[in-house]
């Protein structure tokens, strides 16, 4: 299935279509959090932090349509939680592929093997196995022996029945470079892509002291990318996306690029941040004060370089500028000589924590529904 050069082809002729429409801002990826219930606990994650009576709420097949319709984005990443977990998961992406959306499937696999009769391969369909290192680095970073190899055993089934696979690393402060370049090495072995990104800085995730800070994440990636030189790895990222995690561009976050629905509604600003919702997706477009957030403007986005905020700024750098693009990719990523300035964070305004503000606020609407489903239940009875 020639999948990249459609989707790009697909998604170059959307980003046209903007640029033409005269959108100074609009989506490129959905990101579709269907459930917030996980069967893994990382140390890392900051997403799944709520109560039972959040946890147990899922988004119906219908609403991810419906918010898939009103971003329009050509791409819809459903991450979660974990989504295979969904009873309705093969409903909800056969109804993605129906409307030729590009859907990238995120799953820790533990449940992948067991469900591959809910979907059927496409050309509009890949699942993205998390994977953050080899096996005793991954396990432990899962806080869990074995997933490691269940997830392989997963992406070998998935590709032995003609699904396209690839796998995502979140990197973590600790992790030396030469065995980012085994693992690297080893999905080449497995025949899949790679997705790769820092991790945020989660403030509602256990582990605290592993995140790293936008000068360690620079030097660490110019460090994998020179163990790199003259090998094949199939990243799933653009060039000049790789060039600025190795510290050779000055860009600045695209918040709304890959904009976050979930069960609390549209997330602002982002998929990473959530400082509150709106209930639709002009809402979120109009009313989030998007100069408000980016590093050097906010203090949760001091450290952040996630792909979900730079990927399309690159994606956008690309378009606008192609000749730069080229010379990325012409050149390598650079690993040696001065990096591009950092952002000045001395006039970034102090973080703000409203996330019990929010679950109190779900938890009130969830406890108003479930009156009135009774009441209704009670009057239809009688």
């Amino acid at each position: 299935m020639a999948i990249p050069f459609l989707k790009e082809m697909r998604i170059g002729g959307y980003m046209l279509k903007q640029k033409l429409l005269g959108r100074k801002r609009y989506p490129l990826v959905l990101m579709l959090e269907p459930l917030f219930r996980c069967n893994l606990a990382c140390a890392g994650c900051g997403k799944i932090d709520y109560p039972d009576a959040i946890l147990n709420r899922r988004m119906t097949a219908q609403e991810c349509w419906d918010a898939a319709d009103e971003c329009g984005a050509p791409m819809v990443a459903i991450p979660g939680g974990e989504p295979l977990i969904h009873k309705e998961i093969g409903e909800i992406v056969r109804g993605l592929v129906a409307r030729k959306k590009f859907v990238s499937l995120c799953t820790n696999a533990l449940l992948l093997e067991k469900k591959l009769d809910l979907f059927e391969p496409s050309p509009y369909l890949f699942f993205s196995v998390h994977l953050d290192g080899m096996r005793d680095h991954h396990d432990k970073s899962v806080s869990q022996k074995g997933v490691f190899d269940r997830a392989v055993s997963a992406i070998k089934a998935a590709k032995a029945r003609g699904f396209a696979v690839n796998v995502n690393a979140t990197i973590f402060d600790g992790h030396a470079a030469e065995d980012i370049a085994k693992f690297l090495d080893f999905t080449s072995e497995l025949g899949v892509g790679v997705s790769m990104s820092p991790g945020y800085a989660y403030e509602r995730a256990p582990d605290q002291e592993h995140f790293l800070n936008r000068t360690k994440t620079k030097r660490l990636f110019r460090d994998v990318f020179a163990l790199g030189k003259g090998k094949k790895w199939n990243f799933m990222h653009s060039g000049l996306f790789l060039d600025f995690l190795a510290g050779n561009q000055e860009f600045e976050c695209t918040p709304w690029g890959m904009p976050a629905r979930n069960i609390f509604g549209w997330q602002k600003p982002c998929y990473l941040l959530g400082e509150g919702y709106a209930k639709t997706f002009k809402e979120l477009m109009d009313t989030t004060e998007w100069d408000s957030y980016g590093t050097g403007k906010y203090e949760k986005c001091a450290n952040c370089m996630a792909h979900c905020g730079y990927e399309p700024t690159a994606a956008n750098t690309a378009f606008s500028h192609p000749f730069k693009a080229l010379a990325v990719a012409l050149r390598g990523i650079r690993t040696k000589g001065p990096m591009a300035p950092e952002i000045d964070l001395s006039k970034q305004r102090p973080a703000q924590y409203v996330f019990s503000e929010q679950v109190q606020k779900k938890l009130s609407e969830i406890r108003r529904d479930e009156t009135l489903a009774a009441q209704q239940k009670a009057s239809t009875a009688a």
